[in-house]
């Protein structure tokens, strides 16, 4: 499986992005899709997942209530809807892929920067 992850900016605290992410070359709608983030100079951290079987979502603290993971599997997309940014949102945000029964990603997009300025 591809993924592309796409709809990274600079945007002002408070503001919204949506990110998106195709995923290409797999059966995604078999896949649990997820959102991490890496900050500059800290390790990857977990953002949102949306399982494959009934589009169940989860989400990190951090992010609960501000971000929205979804899917549409007749376009093999997954975006992450982030409101109310805070700088601490800055990051590089990877879209990952699970196939069934995987316990960790096994996919990965190559990232796209989001910036929140203050």
């Amino acid at each position: 499986v591809q993924l592309q992850a796409s709809g990274g900016g600079l945007v002002q605290a408070g503001g919204s992005l949506r990110l998106s992410c195709a995923a290409s070359g797999g059966t995604f709608s078999r896949y649990d899709m997820g959102w991490f983030r890496q900050a500059p100079g800290k390790g990857r951290e977990y953002v949102a997942t949306i399982t494959w079987t009934d589009s169940t979502t989860y989400y990190a603290d951090p992010v609960k209530g501000r971000f929205t993971i979804s899917r549409d599997n007749a376009k093999n997309l997954v975006y992450l809807q982030m409101n109310m940014l805070k700088p601490e949102d800055t990051a590089v945000y990877y879209c990952a892929g699970r196939g069934i029964g995987s316990a960790n990603y096994e996919y990965w997009g190559q990232g796209t920067k989001v910036t929140v300025s203050s």
